[in-house]
């Protein structure tokens, strides 16, 4: 079937059965290993790889299914999974970059991505410069002869601001730069990176991908004139196949399973979003609302060009950090947990949680201020999410 036409809810839900059984939900071939049968180990000498089974840290079929999948809704020409989001963005830099490489990335990343571009990068002989990516202009004062990769993410982990990806990608390919970014905040059904000229695109499936929490990936898309067509089968044998995070075959049928959903949950957490958005925007104790939607928000603009809707994600601004820890301790519909992108709205205090690692200077600086509340946006009815948080806060000053 010609999928060209199709819209993003039907790429979703659709992809052809499996051939030996005709199956429309694809099996899973929870096997770690496959026997050389019929002229099997003749191809495989003969340099034959993925279209042949040799052992599921190489490649099983139902991951690449998923990976197939994937391709199609990101609008990418290949796919590889990983075991986790953080696989995939170590695999994806690693795939391009060599000792003595330099690579920007946006000062405001996900925290261990921040943490690895802070102080692990350079283990491995990476130089790293953190700019805002949301002025180009720093961007390029920043690139050097040695500069190989460009990283930011679509919409930032946790203070959502909005890089130009058009602007980035031109300048970035006119020196020959490689761009990578992360979607993970958005997911395909909000954004495609690649349809701006973005090379290479990782996200964790763990989040709206898979939106259950019940599965960790990662995945890498590719759609690039820089790098060659092969690259992520490269990737898949000298980088991955090396250091070992393949996907495991049950996670990569969980994730398939619910990439098929993706574009229903994402519609109703995105009405959903904007008016708790507007909610907390008009709240007396919320100090500031990050949310791409509002008018307010700084890179509004870039998000109408890049976003297919505003997204599912947001924080706020209390007045300080213990306020805000109250407040989520008080929550009785809506989740206090690490991680996003399911099915339950999940809240968190970043520079408490996910970033407290991160000294608090740096968090500041990185626009993570004390106080900051993370929502991820689930599928509940908006009302009950809304009085679920009213309520909280009304405990809170009580």
């Amino acid at each position: 079937m010609d999928n060209s036409d199709l819209n993003f809810a039907s790429l979703a839900v659709f992809y052809e059965p499996e051939e030996y059984s005709l199956s429309i939900n694809y099996p899973l071939y929870m096997s770690a290993n496959f026997e050389y049968g019929g002229d099997t180990y003749d191809r495989i000498t003969q340099g034959a790889r993925k279209d042949v089974n040799i052992y599921s840290r190489c490649g099983n079929p139902t991951e690449y299914q998923f990976e197939e999948h994937v391709a199609r809704l990101a609008g990418g020409t290949a796919c590889l999974a990983t075991a986790s989001g953080m696989a995939a963005i170590s695999h994806a830099l690693f795939g391009v970059m060599k000792a003595g490489d330099h690579v920007i990335a946006d000062l405001t990343t996900y925290s261990s991505t921040h943490e690895f571009f802070d102080h692990r990068a350079c283990d491995f002989g990476l130089d790293v410069t953190l700019v805002d990516c949301t002025d180009v202009a720093r961007v390029r004062a920043a690139i050097r002869p040695e500069t190989k990769v460009l990283y930011f993410e679509a919409i930032a982990n946790p203070t959502m601001k909005v890089a130009p990806m058009a602007e980035l990608v031109a300048l970035a390919h006119a020196h020959g730069i490689v761009v990578i970014c992360d979607n993970t905040f958005a997911s395909p059904a909000i954004c495609r990176p690649h349809d701006f000229g973005v090379d290479v695109v990782v996200e964790s499936a763990t989040k709206f991908i898979g939106g259950h929490n019940d599965a960790v990936g990662g995945v890498i898309t590719q759609k690039s004139d820089i790098l060659p067509a092969d690259w992520l089968e490269d990737v898949r044998w000298n980088t991955l196949n090396k250091l070992g995070a393949p996907i495991s075959p049950f996670n990569a049928w969980l994730l398939l399973r619910g990439a098929q959903t993706l574009a229903l949950r994402a519609e109703r957490q995105c009405q959903s979003a904007a008016k708790i958005a507007a909610w907390l925007r008009d709240h007396p104790q919320v100090e500031r609302v990050f949310y791409p939607g509002l008018e307010t928000h700084p890179n509004h603009a870039a998000a109408k060009i890049q976003l297919r809707d505003f997204g599912c994600m947001m924080s706020f601004k209390v007045a300080t950090e213990e306020m805000g820890v109250q407040i989520l301790k008080n929550l009785k519909l809506c989740a206090f947990a690490a991680s996003l992108g399911g099915v339950r709205t999940t809240t968190q205090m970043p520079g408490t949680m996910a970033f407290l690692d991160i000294p608090l200077q740096e968090r500041i600086a990185m626009g993570i201020e004390p106080g900051l509340v993370r929502i991820s946006v689930g599928i509940e009815h908006v009302d009950d999410i809304i009085a679920d948080l009213d309520q909280a806060i009304k405990a809170v000053l009580a």
